[in-house]
């Protein structure tokens, strides 16, 4: 089995198994994915991250894969991390959005993996952070995240994505009201899918006047009529991707976004580190009198906590 430093070797490398071997454990929670991503030495990345959220049976993944064959005309590497519904068996992923992509499984400059919820919410998975700084550190030039169908409030793939594209499709205008506290305030660019059904028109003026209401930013949210099964619109989106990356770039706003997200990653990194510490700990066998102390009510759980823990209570 090769050792972490190995496998990062390998990813700085280029090497697919290597890539393979590292997705795999991250997504298994092994220490020696933490080890392999600590030893890619920092340097400046030239990834961009794109976020594609939206409402189940939206037709992300069919965009999705439509938005790679024009990327991959332009030249332009990309990888995505699918976000699926867990199996309630086996807890891994249902690779419906993986089978959408198919055309792209054989292309050396796609790369596609799905990554089960395992009950996360907020559309995204636990290992969604560590995953994409492997991408980074593999040098492809797109990221992309698609996540599992999400409500209005189920938005943690911006805290993710430099530019997040949130996808409708016809007749959604009756909730834009009660989805201005989640999704419409997240979306750098809007996409009205399956543009070729009836509504669409009203649709796109519902979600305009939404818009209007919405507080004032220097970038102005572009509705983007899309059909994705046919590839309609795509090149119209690509172009709005790159004018919002643009944007970012000149703005300060990349910078902001980049800091921002690696500060919430470090806090999300020691609450990993403090879960895995507490479960070893109660279940290493050196603390069952306070296990059957707290079990029985002679102990209060915080009380036991702290002593598990090893962390004194803080003095008022």
């Amino acid at each position: 089995m090769p050792s972490a430093e190995v496998i990062a070797a390998g990813l700085r490398s280029g090497d697919r198994r290597a890539l393979a071997r590292v997705m795999s454990w991250i997504e298994a929670g092994d220490y020696r994915a933490d080890q392999a991503i600590e030893a890619l030495s920092p340097k400046g990345s030239t990834s961009y991250f794109v976020g594609i959220t939206g409402a189940p049976g939206a037709g992300k993944s069919t965009l999705t894969s439509q938005l790679i064959a024009t990327m991959r005309r332009a030249e332009q590497s990309v990888a995505v991390l699918a976000i699926d519904p867990s199996s309630p068996l086996s807890g891994g992923a249902i690779l419906g959005d993986r089978i959408r992509m198919a055309e792209h499984v054989h292309d050396p400059g796609v790369y596609i993996r799905s990554m089960a919820t395992r009950g996360e919410l907020g559309g995204l998975a636990e290992g969604v952070p560590a995953g994409l700084r492997v991408l980074e550190a593999f040098g492809f030039d797109w990221l992309i995240v698609e996540t599992v169908g999400v409500g209005q409030v189920q938005v943690d793939v911006a805290e993710q994505a430099d530019s997040t594209l949130v996808v409708i499709n016809p007749g959604w205008g009756d909730d834009v009201q009660a989805s201005k506290a989640g999704i419409l305030e997240i979306a750098d660019i809007f996409v009205v899918n399956k543009a070729d059904r009836p509504g669409v028109d009203d649709t796109v003026l519902e979600l305009s006047a939404a818009l209007q209401l919405a507080t004032p930013h220097a970038w102005k949210t572009p509705i983007v009529k899309c059909v994705g099964h046919t590839g309609q619109g795509v090149d119209a989106l690509w172009q709005a991707l790159l004018d919002h990356r643009g944007h970012m770039t000149a703005g300060g706003g990349y910078d902001q976004r980049r800091r921002e997200r690696r500060l919430r990653n470090l806090t999300s990194a020691v609450h990993g580190l403090a879960v895995r510490n507490a479960q070893q700990r109660f279940h290493s066998g050196d603390f069952a009198d306070i296990i059957d102390a707290t079990a029985s009510g002679a102990m209060d759980p915080m009380a036991a906590a702290h002593q598990i823990l090893g962390v004194e209570a803080p003095v008022r």
